[in-house]
């Protein structure tokens, strides 16, 4: 439902949205690039313990037994029948953290869409060249709303 506000306030049908709608819009779709982000740090720590992991037991005899938690049950194997399965799964969380970082690049491209659109600045933020000749213009600025830690502000 949120995702329907914010695609009807970026696509400009109907009346012009009000500050708090585009705020939280705008909200909303840096907490969803954070929260790729979040994903992607764990992916990371889980792969880097993969690795850790694979390098150990590269050093173990083939033959020796290894415990492996699998969906939340303990299993003895083989270190010989354990690699294969961990080196399986590292290569799909790299595959699967790959897959998030391209969706983070897309939800950036998709903020500054945003911020362009409704004239977003975040505070302490240098406005860029068109913004200084925008300010040349005759044409009065409606409204301009300014990020800072706590959430948008609009500034007249």
């Amino acid at each position: 439902m949120a995702d329907k506000k914010i695609k009807s306030i970026k696509s400009g049908k109907g009346k012009q949205p009000s500050n708090e709608q585009i705020v939280s819009g705008f909200n909303q779709l840096r907490q969803e690039q954070r929260a790729l982000m979040t994903k992607i740090a764990e992916l990371e720590g889980d792969q880097n313990e993969h690795r850790l992991v694979l390098e150990t037991l590269n050093e173990v005899d083939g033959e020796r037994r290894c415990f492996r938690l699998v969906g939340g049950v303990l299993v003895e194997r083989t270190v010989k029948d354990v690699i294969p399965a961990l080196d399986h799964n590292k290569d799909q969380l790299a595959k699967l953290i790959e897959t998030l970082n391209k969706q983070v690049e897309a939800k950036g491209k998709e903020i500054n869409e945003y911020r362009e659109k409704f004239g977003i600045r975040v505070r302490g933020e240098q406005p860029p060249e068109e913004a200084a000749e925008h300010k040349k213009s005759t044409v009065p600025c409606t409204r301009r709303l300014v990020a800072n830690s706590s959430g948008l502000e609009s500034v007249d």
